[in-house]
């Protein structure tokens, strides 16, 4: 089931869920990379400290999405290595409140980063924080197991008690607008556009 959500784009899941299961824009894909979906594996690390990521990548799932909370932008979550041996163990992504570096090198390997950006100095591994809790990340509490689809228009997350109704919706959805014309939705959205500017009392 969490591999059908990979048809499913962020826009259609955004219409479904709402703007609390959102991620802010501040966190982007650091390439074109294709999207993703997969299972929140949650960390937490300390401000300054990536020890938890670090640890992580050995810990998740194949498939899963490694979601972190970090709490600064100064330092380095994880480089080249640490995202060609999450790509290697099958972890799917990262998305990160965060950043990272050696961006040429995870280009290059078509690892998928989201992230607030990149800055050339690592983190130290010192502090301990969380693996498996939940995590605030772009604003979204984030629980593990949750769904969480990522590509460039942006980053949703459905929470795992709703994955299967909320892939069913989308998948309705998606299919009743294949099946709708651009001249069917042309003369539908301009009847509820004038019929808003009515209901405000516009005239002009």
């Amino acid at each position: 089931m969490d591999n059908a959500f990979k048809d499913v784009p962020p826009t259609t899941l955004a219409d479904l869920l709402g703007r609390a299961q959102v991620m802010d824009t501040g966190i982007r894909p650091l390439w074109n990379s294709p999207r993703v979906a997969g299972p929140a594996y949650t960390v937490r690390c300390e401000p300054g400290d990536n020890l938890m990521l670090h640890t992580a990548i050995y810990r998740a799932e194949p498939g899963s999405v490694i979601v972190v909370e970090s709490g600064d932008v100064d330092y380095a979550l994880a480089g080249g290595n640490v995202c060609a041996v999450a790509q290697r163990r099958g972890v799917a992504a990262f998305v990160v409140d965060g950043v990272i570096r050696d961006l040429g090198e995870v280009r290059e390997a078509g690892f998928p980063v989201f992230s607030r950006g990149v800055i050339p100095i690592p983190g130290t591994k010192k502090k301990i924080g969380a693996l498996g809790e939940p995590a605030r990340v772009g604003g979204v509490l984030v629980h593990p197991g949750d769904i969480v689809v990522a590509d460039e228009e942006g980053i949703v997350v459905t929470p795992a008690a709703r994955r299967e109704e909320i892939l069913a919706a989308a998948q309705a959805k998606l299919a009743k607008e294949a099946e709708e014309s651009l001249d069917a939705w042309e003369a539908n959205h301009r009847a509820r556009i004038d019929k808003a500017l009515s209901d405000q009392g516009f005239t002009g």
